[in-house]
């Protein structure tokens, strides 16, 4: 009898000892899922801050393609966005636009986009931005294209009938039209230089 206090303080101790270790396991788990989560959130940031002079600039030239009227809009969309692309793209930086419905072919998406690209097709409720780790620590970024009022005039279901004509002689294997207000359009994507 006078032996058992002994024993179960030991075992409390031996489980004490246990909870321990397995708190001190589970602590460091964490901190290295929040240090691996870091760079995601870096990356997040600095993508959207890459990205924001191309919409900026391409939302300017449609705005004023469209007060000169729907066809001038479509001039925007082909000559002043590849222009606003090239311009932002140096440094080791690359700009674009994509979609899975493309007006223009020479916008088809990078490989590496075009799975985020089908992940943000099926799942319709997460449009969240995304990065991709790339080739030679490259890293890549993707942002949701959802389309606004303002787009549905070249975009949407009904055309009118000489703006229909003319995406139609520049563009004769269109497919980007019969989107409503919100749907995913496409995408924005960067892809930035490795990081020092």
């Amino acid at each position: 009898m006078h032996h058992r206090p002994k024993r179960a303080a030991s075992g409390v101790a031996s489980c004490l000892a246990s909870r321990v270790v397995l708190c001190l396991i589970l602590s460091l788990a964490m901190a290295a899922c929040t240090a691996a989560d870091e760079p995601d959130r870096n990356a997040l940031d600095e993508g959207a801050a890459l990205l924001a002079p191309f919409k900026r600039d391409l939302m300017a030239a449609l705005q004023e393609g469209l007060a000169q009227g729907p066809i001038e809009a479509i001039g925007a969309c082909r000559i002043r966005a590849p222009e606003i692309a090239r311009a932002l793209s140096r440094d080791g930086v690359r700009v674009g636009r994509s979609s899975h419905r493309l007006r223009n072919p020479e916008n088809v998406a990078p490989e590496w986009a075009a799975p985020i690209l089908d992940d943000l097709l099926a799942d319709p409720e997460n449009r969240a931005p995304r990065v991709a780790s790339l080739p030679d620590g490259r890293i890549g970024y993707v942002e949701a294209i959802e389309l606004k009022p303002l787009c549905a005039t070249c975009h949407g279901v009904e055309l009118a009938p000489a703006l229909a004509a003319r995406i139609e002689a520049l563009y004769p294997e269109d497919r980007a039209v019969g989107f409503e207000v919100g749907d995913l359009r496409g995408i924005f994507w960067v892809e930035m230089p490795a990081r020092e």
